[in-house]
């Protein structure tokens, strides 16, 4: 669960990094405090059960409304990450040992809030030989038994440090999306993302089709870091390339001074220039506001594009 440690003490990794002012958010980005009852009873569910989610560990804004429904994106493997990228609010460190038990839980946990569609994630485990690729791989099992009617799509890390089988391990399990996110433009990841490799992240997804062609791919970048729209374009089209078919695109909002500065904030009009862009692309499905993040609306998402797949059209 989230912990109430102050910005610096659960990003140690980030001390030494000069503190940037954090910009007043636009009206397009205000969200609601979560109150409702339909959020209480998910956030119940999720202590009851002691299960992690990205939800809180990232300071998600779309949280009230997402748990408000029901939803809620499992991450597993604990709070702790291997990676200090710049952009992320989750916690650096050495993490724990994996619990066994914890695929079991977020099965039960699937199934109490009747979910859909859950997406399933995790921080990265760099100190694991297989990057935790087992663990996704039981919880995905474990989630069709006790849900066999919920679609599950993965949020996975780059399994940068382990070999081919991880990926492989995780395909193998079958889960109904595969999601990759690529973060930001490659030219920002020595700064933003200085732990992970641009074209292995891209080939990663690219991998994925080639183990089983059917696979719904996803992937993501957050804009408003510094990059321009030549590059967004030009990551669109690497995607493209590697057969990803699902793309979003997100406002990044910093979680602390110490963390990587926003650069500008993407007016609507923006995002929807680049919405537009992507389906010209061959984007099966695009998400792309101020407010979009990888789970974001992803259950009614992947239906869209599940129905666009089998009838064999582009936009759905």
């Amino acid at each position: 669960m989230r912990d109430l440690k102050l910005p610096e003490e659960r990003h140690p990794e980030k001390a030494h990094r000069p503190a940037n002012a954090q910009p007043k958010k636009p009206d397009w980005i205000r969200v609601k405090a979560p109150t409702s009852d339909g959020y209480k009873r998910t956030r119940d569910i999720l202590r009851e059960k002691k299960l992690v989610t990205v939800c809180e560990e990232a300071g998600c804004p779309n949280v009230g409304e997402c748990w408000s429904q029901g939803h809620a994106t499992m991450m597993i493997m604990g709070e702790i990450c291997t990676r200090g990228c710049t952009f992320c609010n989750v916690a650096t460190g050495k993490p724990q040992t994996l619990d066994a038990f914890e695929p079991g839980r977020v099965a039960h946990a699937v199934a109490e809030l009747g979910l859909a569609h859950v997406v399933v994630t995790s921080v990265d485990r760099d100190d694991l030989f297989d990057g935790g690729a087992e663990h996704f791989a039981q919880t995905i099992r474990a989630i069709r038994h006790r849900a066999p009617g919920t679609t599950i799509e993965v949020l996975v890390p780059d399994f940068l440090k382990c070999g081919p089988e991880a990926l492989e391990t995780v395909v193998a399990a079958r889960p109904d999306v595969l999601n990759h996110n690529l973060e930001t433009v490659p030219g920002l990841y020595p700064e933003v993302r200085p732990g992970a490799r641009y074209f292995h992240s891209l080939r990663l997804l690219q991998r994925v089709k080639e183990l089983d062609p059917t696979m719904f791919t996803k992937s993501g970048i957050m804009v408003g870091l510094g990059e321009d729209r030549q590059a967004v374009a030009q990551v669109m089209d690497d995607m493209r390339a590697a057969d990803v078919d699902f793309l979003t695109i997100g406002q990044y909002l910093q979680p602390t001074p110490r963390h990587h500065r926003v650069d500008r904030f993407v007016t609507p009009d923006e995002f929807k220039a680049y919405e537009t862009a992507a389906f010209g692309k061959g984007f099966l499905m695009v998400s792309a506001t101020p407010l979009t993040r990888s789970s974001y609306h992803a259950g009614d998402d992947f239906a869209r594009l599940r129905a666009a797949r089998q009838a064999g059209q582009g936009r759905g």
